[in-house]
C-alpha cells in the first residue's frame, strides 16, 4: 500500500510513520529526514535547503520532487511505502501522480495553540537525532541515549513555527481540497494519544481491504 501522511508541522505526522511502518512492513519516506541529511552533507541541494527551511519556508518543489522520485525507485518501495512530509503543494500532488500510484491519504488534524506548544518545547539530540519535549524532560535537557546537551532547531524557534503554520494554510491545506475530490482522503484527530491515532488509522486500512 502506497500512503501519504498530511497534516501541519507538529501533528505528529513523523511519530506515526514510525509506528505504522514497522506494523506494515513498508519504508517511511520523509523528505524532512532527507533534506536534513542534504544539508549535514553540505550538499549542494542541502545548501539550497537550508536557506529556506531556516525562515520557515518551503523547499522549492523541484528540489523536492527530485529527491523523492529518486527514493521511491528503490527496490524497498516495490511493495509500498509511507509518504511523511510529501507531498506539500497541489502541484507536487500533480507530480506525485506522475511517478505513483497512492491509495490512501491520512490527514492528520490538530488545532494552532497545540502545534506552537508542541513544535516550540521539542529538542533534538544532535548526535543520535532522538526527540524530547521539555514538558518531560528533567531540568537538564540531556539525551539519556548519549548524554548530549538537547537542542532546539532553528525551524522550532516559536516565531518561525508561526510562519510555518502560516505557510502550511496557505500552500499545503488546499491538498485535503484536492485528495478529497480524488476520494482518496481520511481525516483524524491529531490531539488524541499516538497510541489511540494509530489504532484509528490501521482500521481505516482495514477497511480499505
Amino acid at each position: 500500500m502506497n500512503i501519504i501522511l498530511l497534516g501541519p508541522p507538529g501533528a505528529g505526522k513523523g511519530t506515526q510513520a514510525q509506528m505504522l511502518c514497522a506494523k506494515l512492513g513498508i519504508p517511511q519516506v520523509s523528505t524532512g529526514d532527507m533534506l536534513r541529511m542534504a544539508i549535514s552533507a553540505e550538499t549542494e541541494i542541502g545548501r539550497i535547503a537550508k536557506g529556506f527551511m531556516d525562515a520557515g519556508q518551503l523547499v522549492p518543489d523541484s528540489v523536492v520532487i527530485d529527491i523523492v522520485s529518486e527514493r521511491l525507485s528503490r527496490p524497498d518501495c516495490a511493495k509500498g511505502y509511507m509518504l511523511d512530509g510529501f507531498p506539500r503543494t497541489v502541484e507536487q500532488a500533480e507530480a506525485l501522480g506522475l511517478i505513483a500510484h497512492v491509495q490512501a491519504v491520512i490527514n492528520l488534524s490538530v488545532d494552532d495553540a497545540t502545534l506552537v506548544q508542541r513544535l516550540s518545547g521539542r529538542r533534538i539530540c544532535p548526535v543520535c537525532g532522538a526527540s524530547y519535549h521539555v514538558d518531560f524532560l528533567q531540568k537538564e535537557e540531556i539525551c539519556k541515549e548519549d548524554q548530549a546537551v538537547l537542542i532546539q532547531r532553528e525551524d522550532d524557534q516559536p516565531e518561525t513555527v508561526q510562519n510555518r503554520l502560516v505557510v502550511y494554510r496557505e500552500k499545503t491545506a488546499p491538498l485535503i481540497e484536492y485528495y478529497e475530490k480524488e476520494r482518496l482522503l481520511h481525516n483524524v484527530d491529531g490531539c488524541q494519544s499516538p497510541e489511540d491515532i494509530n489504532r484509528e488509522i490501521l482500521r481505516i486500512f482495514k477497511g480499505l481491504g
